[in-house]
């Protein structure tokens, strides 16, 4: 095998990587803006409002965020896909923006703040939010936005241009 021929396949499997990375995290981050979509409306999974409260949100039900706030969440994790499957195509119209290369770290940056202050403040009792919330953040919802960030760092990282 060439020289060539390896770089090329090694070029080859490093873009499958960045797409499966990119696709992974483009779900994930769909998949959180659609149930943030369905918490406007009901607090599934769980049975009641008061209940949705403590163990997703960590809050009392009056402190509940307000519906257009809760979409407006939906509305930034949806772009954020968006963002991530542009910019895994840097030799597109798009992809090579500096506006989605910068979107594509700040998504990065702040999935990654969320998840690794989760776990840091639910971890170490840092705040007080209750057991069922903390048990959640440090199970799920924290590792969840540590791995969305690190994928969505990784498109960020094998998708840079680089300087001659």
């Amino acid at each position: 095998m060439s020289a060539m021929t390896t770089r090329r396949v090694g070029g080859e499997h490093a873009e499958a990587g960045v797409r499966g990375a990119a696709v992974a995290a483009a779900c994930g981050l769909l998949a959180a803006g659609a149930l943030h979509v369905t918490w406007v409306f009901s607090p599934w999974p769980l049975a009641s409002r008061a209940e949705f409260a403590t163990v997703v949100v960590g809050v009392d039900e009056a402190q509940l965020p307000s519906g257009p706030l809760t979409l407006a969440v939906a509305g930034a994790l949806g772009a954020a896909a968006g963002l991530v499957v542009t910019g895994a195509r840097p030799a597109s119209r798009f992809g090579g923006a500096r506006p989605v290369r910068a979107g594509l770290w700040a998504v990065s940056g702040a999935m990654a703040a969320r998840g690794l202050g989760g776990l840091a403040a639910s971890g170490l009792g840092l705040w007080s939010k209750p057991a069922e919330f903390r048990h959640w953040d440090l199970r799920l919802y924290s590792p969840l936005c540590v791995a969305l960030g690190g994928l969505t760092g990784y498109v960020a990282l094998r998708t840079r241009r680089r300087r001659a």
